[in-house]
């Protein structure tokens, strides 16, 4: 049986497939994570050239990637660019680095530049996938329409195939109702369900959905063993979550997988890692057996309710 992490899911609206499990290459190329400062520091060039070349062997089609994670283009561009047939390829505009920090521009030339400054870091022709990367008033940015218009010049130019946007909640439903974007990215996960009839609305409409925050940041991974006194949403959920897998990390990762498999509207998962062997680990943990009555115990649990 082909593994459920490496299922090839359509896009409609693209006409392709991506695996159900694709990476997120903001830890490639940022200081960030889950723990202190060592640990949230981003690995070097050997390190972040034998992850994104190991995602490629392990049969992973898509890499989502942004400016704002700033090592991260370049890298790919470095690394990977040789293999480009063997991925779609996503990356957003909006908020540029400038490192350590970033910052946000969403006017039409900022935009333009930013996807030739892209262009040029990936090593590559075309962008498959551009997506809005929104902060500070998004909604003013929709209402403006400098950046879709700079992104539909580019696509009109051939330097991009397909529009999309990160976002959540009533502006991603008008994102979708706009018929602008084809694929959206989102924030879902066993315990944060707020996009859910976002997402069911996109499947509808044949427009992909890249999920991200899967694993709640680290709270729904093996990581969060190890940081139980850490500050975090929903930690009264985590620790009856982890009792009920009995304090095994990757039994609350593979739950947290198997709730999204679930959904037909998720196109991929965003899942990603500055360390070759998490890359591997986030694939084994989606064919770890889940058992129905565990499945729905901890579905009680995320919604509130005590499990049974």
């Amino acid at each position: 049986m082909a593994s459920k992490g490496l299922e090839q899911r359509a896009i409609p609206r693209m006409n392709t497939k991506v695996t159900f499990i694709g990476f997120g290459a903001l830890e490639i190329g940022r200081d960030w994570g889950f723990g202190d400062e060592e640990a949230a520091r981003r690995p070097g060039e050997d390190e972040a050239g034998k992850v994104l070349n190991a995602v490629l062997d392990a049969g992973i089609t898509l890499i989502d990637t942004a400016p704002a994670y700033h090592r991260s283009e370049e890298r790919i561009g470095r690394f990977v660019s040789h293999r480009r047939s063997e991925y779609v390829l996503a990356t957003k505009c909006g908020e540029h680095s400038d490192e350590p920090r970033t910052y946000y521009d969403f006017s039409y030339k900022a935009v333009k530049q930013s996807i030739d400054r892209s262009l040029q870091l990936l090593q590559t022709d075309v962008i498959d996938v551009m997506q809005i990367h929104f902060g500070p008033g998004p909604e003013q940015v929709l209402e403006r329409g400098e950046t879709v218009a700079a992104m539909k010049d580019a696509r009109k130019e051939g330097k991009i195939r397909f529009l999309g946007a990160s976002i959540d909640r009533e502006l991603a439903r008008r994102s979708i109702e706009s018929g602008d974007f084809d694929v959206l990215q989102m924030n879902y996960n066993l315990l944060d369900r707020e996009n859910e009839d976002n997402i069911r609305l996109a499947h509808e409409r044949g427009i992909g959905v890249f999920i991200r925050g899967g694993l709640g940041m680290g709270k729904l991974s093996p990581k969060v063993v190890h940081h139980l006194d850490a500050e975090m949403r929903d930690k009264d959920k985590v620790l009856k979550l982890l009792e009920l897998v009995r304090y095994d990390g990757a039994a609350l990762g593979a739950l947290a997988l198997e709730f999204l498999y679930r959904n037909p509207g998720v196109s991929s998962v965003l899942v990603g890692s500055k360390k070759l062997e998490h890359v591997l680990h986030n694939l084994r943990m989606l064919e770890t057996p889940v058992s129905e009555s565990l499945y729905e115990q901890a579905n009680r649990i995320a919604l509130g309710m005590e499990a049974s």
